[in-house]
């Protein structure tokens, strides 16, 4: 009896203590601290001249206060989130740094924090293309020191819902050569010839991934609301993700009877589907709705077979990018596909047709659809057997460009090449004419390659083109002698385009196609119709 009496003193003393402990866990908890999302950190860069939204997590009814380049803004937390907007801030460069502080129950202070312009790099593996594997990036490397660029990244992430915050905690980062290293190298580039050019810290944020099609760096209610997005895209893709469980449990299965018999598995593990969505879910819904400037976006190889639904998917994305950030002014800036040859094809002698070529209409397409859209053209750094060319200066610098022309809105400054206008026909020569001549138009390196030329039958041949004189000097003259009556002109057309057209400013012309033939990659139903 005295045992048992013992025993249940002690039963009653430790469910004592459980039970203080947990009222203290709970009390704690009651009174939890103010929280940030995984965006703001010591050393990042806030967008200047625009608001800025500032937000995180408290209890509920906890004011809170932001304060940051002398300004003071307060709310109060309701359902657990709270959210101010600093008026927009004036740029702060390295030698005088501003502190962002957030007072609720406790207080954050974050350091080192720089005004200035912010951007997005996003896209497949040639945004994901580390500065250490780019042409010759010891130099570069070497020099990266410099206080004024700063450098986040984004986690791999894929998620099935759209995450309130990141679920690793990166830190933004000073540029230095340690940090740069493994960069983007677009990325990188990038920021370099932006801040140099525009004399205020650059912060950029690296998201993507290499492989990813364009559907999942969108959200589902914008696939949802297209019902040629539904059933081409979303059912599609469940039914492969379907298919990919089954195969996997098959092989999970089969590879568990090899072990138990002593054997190894020789076959590979079934690859999991892409799934639309789970990359803007994981990896751009955490960083909404922090104040940035636009997006450079590398991306396309894994649209490229589906380059006729790439001309609305695209264009669908940036509109969807432009409404979560409620920004209609965000910048959008694009790199053109480089020349690449898949697998193991052979070089094509005749003008013919190209996926590739149609993507590259399609990333061009947005820019004159949108407003605040443009495109880099490197129809000159491409590898033949290489999708990822190791030359991203090039790439980098001339997205800057563009953004200082459409962004930044820079008097006098060319930053494009040549763009396809219009033509004009005359007996048995093609007249084209273009935008962005800037200084002229050259050929780079001998006689105008790369056009072909048709006529009603729309069998294709190579052409000879020269840039007119005189009244007709910023326009090209396209003909054939096998070709008496021209009813249309491509450029560039081809997987691995070899094209010598430029502005005499440095900035090599886009592929392009004066025709509105049926399409490689279009349905077959559209195509009857051409």
């Amino acid at each position: 009896m005295k045992k048992t009496s013992t025993s249940i003193v002690g039963w009653l003393v430790a469910s004592l203590m459980i039970g203080a402990a947990l009222a203290l866990f709970l009390s704690v908890n009651a009174h939890a601290d103010v929280r940030m999302p995984a965006i703001f950190s010591d050393n990042m860069v806030l967008q200047q001249g625009q608001p800025v939204p500032v937000w995180g997590w408290a209890d509920e009814g906890e004011e809170v206060t932001v304060m940051c380049q002398g300004q003071r803004v307060s709310t109060q937390a309701k359902g657990g989130k709270w959210m101010v907007k600093l008026k927009p801030l004036k740029a702060a460069d390295a030698s005088a740094p501003e502190t962002l502080t957030i007072d609720g129950k406790n207080r954050i202070r974050f350091q080192n924090v720089l005004i200035g312009e912010v951007w997005i790099a996003s896209g497949q593996s040639n945004m994901e293309f580390p500065l250490n594997r780019a042409f010759e990036p010891q130099a570069d490397i070497a020099t990266a020191t410099n206080a004024n660029i700063r450098l986040y990244t984004v986690e791999k992430t894929k998620a099935s819902e759209p995450l309130a915050d990141q679920r690793v905690r990166n830190s933004w980062l000073e540029c230095k050569p340690v940090n740069a290293t493994w960069f983007s190298a677009v990325g990188y580039y990038f920021a370099r010839a932006l801040q140099q050019a525009r004399k205020v810290p650059v912060g950029i944020i690296h998201t993507s991934w290499g492989g990813s099609p364009a559907e999942v760096w969108m959200s589902r209610d914008v696939l949802e609301a297209n019902p040629s997005y539904r059933a081409d895209i979303l059912e599609k893709s469940a039914a492969q993700l379907k298919s990919f469980q089954e195969q996997l449990a098959a092989w999970e299965k089969e590879t568990a009877e090899l072990k138990k018999e002593g054997k190894r598995q020789t076959k590979q593990r079934p690859r999991e589907p892409w799934v639309p969505c789970q990359l803007y879910n994981g990896m751009i819904a955490p960083l909404v709705p922090y104040a940035v400037k636009g997006a450079i976006w590398y991306q396309g190889e894994s649209n490229a077979g589906r380059a006729w639904q790439y001309r609305t998917l695209m264009q669908d994305l940036i509109k969807n990018w432009r409404q979560v950030w409620g920004q209609q002014e965000f910048t959008f800036l694009q790199v053109q596909l480089a020349p690449f040859i898949p697998g193991q094809q052979p070089k094509p002698t005749e003008p013919g047709e190209s996926a590739w070529a149609e993507l590259r209409e399609a990333q061009l397409l947005a820019t004159k659809q949108l407003p605040m859209v443009g495109i880099a053209v490197i129809t000159d750094v491409g590898e033949e057997r290489d999708i990822h060319p190791k030359k991203k200066a090039p790439v980098g610098e001339r997205l800057a460009l563009a953004a200082r022309g459409i962004a930044y809105k820079e008097r006098g400054l060319v930053y494009s090449g040549p763009i396809y206008k219009s033509m004009k026909i005359k007996k048995d020569q093609v007249y084209l004419s273009f935008d962005h001549v800037g200084d002229g138009l050259e050929a780079r390196d001998g006689e105008l390659k790369g056009f072909a030329i048709c006529g009603a039958d729309r069998k294709w041949v190579w052409a000879k083109a020269t840039i007119g004189t005189g009244k007709d000097a910023n326009q090209v003259i396209v003909s054939s002698p096998n070709i008496p009556n021209p009813v249309a002109v491509r450029y560039g057309w081809a997987d691995y385009p070899e094209v010598n057209l430029w502005n005499k400013n440095g900035l090599p012309a886009s592929p392009f196609r004066t025709d509105d033939f049926p399409l490689i990659t279009m349905p077959k139903q559209a195509a009857a119709t051409k």
